[in-house]
């Protein structure tokens, strides 16, 4: 919300913030002159061009600028984004690239910890296509190159009325760099202390700009290396009589396997042992190290294309058009595969390959004769934008385009073991036995398969998939007429989406050969019209207390193909009390549409350990409500389970509808001067028919015991039972709209300006408290606290966040020094008085220098983790033994940029 309109003071306060600079924008820092430019801006959170006094401060908007980009030597603005307070839970980076799904290599925002697919990407205020290797729900960050971004501005507030679905926890709107005269070029290198995570980048942008319109176009390199997670933590620990341990993957070298007798026993892991030797199998003695076939860090390239083009077509008309290109490859390194995992092995007494003289059980074999697994990507994602932008009676603007994003991706494994292969090789009276039969393995004792068979049983998988989205938009925005207190703002417009995601992986992964876990296609497709339209309405203006009050209202009607209508509302008040205070609160509702893998995830079958609440149930209780719901279900007395296992259900579901969203933000806004301004927000953000996907057994079990029946799990879409047998026959454990979440905090705010030792000086700090995130993931079941709680896989949600800057310059010098918070947390599972029961508060120092040579050449220093912080120990640990989603692994590290303009 920054823009060159206001005082230069604050602007450049507004403007650094995060990593050199965060700024949460003022809601009217500063006033402006009688005779100022009246020029028409718009404002990420509303769609209203009006005079910037009149529209300020719609929302709490953090905004990051090109110069702050810079200075943090940031080659993707994730991890800009991500160290925002307002930021936590988890989302994709390079670090945690095995939690996101069909995305490795991915890079994301998640806002509020609501989740990725609930803070709503927009570039140029236009939305961007999914990225990944097929059937995503979020925007890629990879293919924005960081040189072309001009600013980020961050509204913290529900968006949906604005801009449509999945403006839940808020909405990310990357502006890029429009025209620039000449060529700017720049390249970076960095590493961390200990001399490796090299990253490098280089960019070349020019353009041309003339009374007929402006040309940009640009080349963006950047590349990143390996980080090795056993050189941050060289062995998985756990703790033991009160000491932390090494510990070990049970998958073994030489096999884990369970004889007759019910011995657990593991077979020879010395190369220059016995082949045939086993013994009792001792965890400590040959439990498996994966941390040096695991990384810290994952290797990353990207290649990116881009030009921006608007022509003057006549004193009322611009032609305008943004070409985007970007080719990402990436790859994680993987622990040797094993077997024994998904598909049980039985070997008996008489294999030739075993030793025992017992029929056996292999629960656990790594093949770590063939070395480390890699996975792999390669993503292509471009998008077109073409329009037409205009004016009209002095007051109005108009804007028409079409947009079309679309993302490829191929991703796969090397060393996958085929299982049918392996059970091949284990066939003693086939394998080996021709020249195209299959080589006989022996699995028991490390060292024992051959190279043929090893040859035989591993495989690359190959899988494809993509993304696509197109749209058409249109929109008006001016002044209606006026009042007393000013000019009523108008804006409204028409949208048509349709979005596409599909996935195709290996055929042997669909077949479940693969050892790896078994995967369905996904294809899938859907189409949105929307309508919406927004008013700014001044009540009040130049009375006592009363400096301005201002009605901001928007209403949006979208229909869905296949969820039908959904309306939503925003209603904000602003109240410029005086010219140094202001209040603003808005209440809206918003809504997340179900992504492509919910709705059509492939659909697949399995036996499930389940048991039916209806199995004896005549010999319960006659005040129990699973007494009575049996009976009333017509399960007859004496009725008995037929075997441990139901069959049920998983992947995507159709039904699924749209999740609803009440969102509320109160806030205020002191500037006492141009120099010093202070800002406190309070959110609170309800979500209710959240998806979840809740296990069969739990919906049998809830239901049972609710009375009447009555509980949303009763439904068929949950359950069947046979008329005749009454036996369950349908069991699903697909994702329902069950759940409910709460969200609530308060963000602060703290920006002046200064001078220093002859410095121009800045200091900025932005606060973000987190009171309440509690989530009931159904109707009736017990309700998980998250606030100030770290979890194992789902992130971080540390009470306290905060960044604070000191930014100054001086003739060719400028530098910043930044601080980045993290306040203590417990282990959501671990026990009170346990090791890493509870997270430290962790607080990063991050410093840069910058010297201009001249106006053209420019060269800055920065170091990250100044005082090289290491991670705290949590129990519940992602990898590397923290939290790999939230603390730092790297430790100190360096880089260096050189920028020339010419």
């Amino acid at each position: 919300m920054t823009h060159k309109y206001i005082p230069t003071t604050t602007t450049a306060l507004a403007l650094l913030l995060l990593q050199s600079a965060y700024a949460q924008q003022p809601a009217a820092g500063g006033s402006t002159p009688e005779d100022a430019s009246v020029a028409r801006v718009q404002v990420t959170g509303s769609r209203i061009n009006l005079r910037q006094e009149q529209v300020s401060g719609v929302g709490p908007v953090t905004v990051i600028d090109a110069e702050t980009i810079q200075r943090s030597g940031a080659i993707s603005i994730e991890t800009l984004l991500q160290r925002l307070p307002s930021s936590a839970g988890t989302a994709g980076n390079q670090s945690s690239a095995y939690w996101t799904s069909n995305g490795y290599g991915t890079t994301q925002v998640n806002l509020r910890g609501l989740g990725i697919d609930r803070t709503l990407v927009l570039l140029n205020g236009r939305r961007v296509v999914s990225g990944g290797t097929g059937a995503n729900s979020s925007v890629d960050l990879n293919m924005i190159p960081v040189a072309m971004i001009e600013r980020i501005e961050v509204l913290k507030d529900g968006a949906s009325a604005i801009y449509g679905a999945d403006a839940v926890a808020g909405v990310v709107n990357i502006i890029t760099k429009k025209a620039i005269d000449g060529v700017e070029a720049s390249v970076r290198y960095g590493k961390t202390e200990r001399g490796d995570g090299d990253e490098k980048s280089a960019d070349l942008v020019w353009g041309t700009r003339s009374e007929r319109g402006s040309v940009m176009a640009s080349l963006n390199y950047s590349e990143s290396g390996a980080v090795n997670l056993a050189s941050r933590a060289p062995c998985a620990l756990f703790e033991e009589d009160g000491e932390l341990v090494c510990s070990g993957s049970s998958s073994t070298i030489g096999g884990r396997a369970r004889l007759a007798d019910g011995r657990r026993i593991n077979f020879n892991q010395d190369p220059n042992g016995n082949p045939r030797g086993f013994e009792t199998y001792n965890a400590a003695k040959h439990a498996y190290n994966s941390n040096p076939f695991l990384n810290a860090v994952n290797p990353i390239k990207r290649i990116g294309v881009s030009a921006f083009g608007n022509m003057h077509l006549s004193d009322s008309v611009d032609g305008f058009t943004e070409l985007m290109f970007t080719n990402r490859q990436s790859e994680q390194l993987a622990t040797p595969g094993a077997i024994g995992i998904y598909r049980p092995i039985a070997i008996a007494a008489n294999h030739p390959t075993n030793p025992t003289g017992q029929n056996l059980i292999l629960e656990r074999r790594r093949v770590a004769e063939v070395g480390p697994r890699y996975f792999f990507q390669e993503t292509n994602t471009f998008r077109v934008v073409a329009g037409l932008k205009g004016t009209f009676a002095q007051k109005w603007d108009w804007s028409a385009s079409l947009n079309w994003g679309r993302n490829t991706g191929v991703d796969g494994m090397t060393n996958i073991i085929n299982l049918d292969r392996v059970d091949a090789t284990l066939s003693a009276a086939t394998c080996g036995t021709s020249p195209t039969a299959a080589p006989c393995g022996n699995y028991l004792g490390y060292g024992n398969l051959s190279q043929a068979a090893l040859d035989y049983i591993h495989f690359t998988t190959r899988d494809h998939g993509g993304n696509d989205q197109k749209s058409f938009n249109a929109s008006i925005s001016g002044e209606l007429f006026s009042l007393p207190a000013g000019a009523v703002g108008f804006a409204s417009g028409f949208e048509y989406r349709r979005e596409k995601g599909w996935r195709d992986p290996d055929s042997l992964i669909v077949s479940g050969s693969a050892n790896t876990n078994a995967q369905d296609p996904i294809a899938g497709e859907y189409s949105a019209r929307e309508v919406f339209a927004e008013l700014a309405v001044p009540l009040l203006a130049k009375l006592p207390f009363v400096d301005s009050l201002t009605l901001n209202a928007a209403a949006r009607y979208s229909d869905y193909d296949l969820f039908g209508s959904q309306g939503t509302y925003k209603l904000g008040l602003d109240w410029q009390i005086t010219r140094a205070l202001k209040m603003r609160a808005n209440m809206s509702t918003a809504f997340r549409v179900p992504t492509v893998p919910e709705l059509f995830g492939g659909v697949s079958e399995g036996n499930l350990t389940t048991t039916d609440p209806c199995n004896n149930w005549n010999t319960l209780d006659p005040n129990l409500a699973v007494y009575k719901n049996c009976q009333a279900s017509g399960v007859p007395a004496g009725f008995r389970q037929f075997g441990p296992s139901i069959l049920t259900t998983g992947g995507g579901n159709r039904n699924l509808k749209p999740e609803e969203a009440d969102t509320f933000t109160v806030g205020a806004v002191w500037t006492p001067s141009k120099t010093l301004t202070f800002t406190v927000d309070y959110f609170n953000i309800e979500i209710d028919n959240a998806i979840e996907t809740v296990p069969g057994s739990t919906k049998l079990a809830v239901c049972y015991n609710s009375p009447g029946l009555a509980h949303i799990f009763c439904s068929p879409s949950s359950f069947t039972r046979d008329p005749q047998t009454r036996e369950i026959n349908f069991l699903s454990s697909q994702p329902e709209n069950a759940a409910q979440q709460r969200v609530s905090g308060v963000d602060v705010g703290a920006m002046v300006d200064f001078k220093l030792f002859g410095w121009n000086s800045s200091f900025t700090a932005d606060v973000s408290r987190l009171q309440r995130f509690d989530v009931t993931p159904f109707p009736g079941g017990d309700t998980i606290e998250y606030a100030g709680k770290i979890t194992g896989g789902r992130g971080s949600y540390a009470k306290w966040r905060s960044n604070m800057s000191l930014s100054g310059e001086n003739g060719p010098w400028a530098g910043s020094y930044t601080v980045q918070y993290i306040g203590s947390a417990e282990d959501i599972n671990a026990a009170p008085g346990d090791i890493g029961a509870r997270a430290p508060s962790v607080a990063y120092h991050n410093a840069s220098v910058k010297y201009a040579f001249n106006k053209a050449l420019a060269i800055s220093f920065g170091i990250d983790n100044l005082f090289d912080k290491r991670p705290p120990y949590i129990q519940s640990w992602t990898d590397g033994n923290t939290d790999t989603m939230t603390y730092d692994l790297l430790g100190r590290r360096w880089h260096v940029r050189l920028g020339y303009r010419f």
